[in-house]
């Protein structure tokens, strides 16, 4: 098999993450297609310096893989993924506020795993939402 590697000045890699933010308090915030479709385009805004492969929405979380370079600052870009998909969603989406608890879109609790190149599946991210 070969990888697919990436290289810098001085390494070689092949960084790819798997991410999963729940809701607070598990809401079905993302209930309407124009709100899914909102959040997938604003981390791809943010995300412009790396690869996001795929972004999956169910009703209460989102599942994305993406794509790093070794000096990506992992918590920072989650801090930045969940507090400007907050403040945006929340402001274009009044109605989502209705269904929070103080204002707060996240869960403080998030998942991430290093995801290989040899088990990535795409095809777990796209399903999600479709059960």
């Amino acid at each position: 098999m070969r990888y697919r590697l990436n290289r810098n000045a001085h390494s070689v890699y092949s960084l790819y993450y798997h991410y999963v933010q729940v809701a607070k308090y598990r809401r079905k915030v993302f209930d309407n297609e124009e709100i899914v479709n909102f959040l997938k385009e604003t981390i791809h805004e943010i995300s412009n310096t790396f690869k996001v492969i795929d972004i999956g929405v169910d009703k209460d979380h989102f599942h994305m893989l993406f794509k790093a370079k070794p000096t990506l600052d992992i918590p920072r870009y989650i801090n930045a993924i969940k507090t400007i998909t907050s403040r945006e969603i929340q402001r274009k989406f009044p109605q989502v506020k209705e269904k929070l608890w103080k204002g707060h879109l996240w869960s403080p609790s998030y998942f991430l795993a290093t995801s290989g190149q040899v088990t990535l599946e795409e095809n777990y991210v796209e399903s999600q939402g479709k059960e």
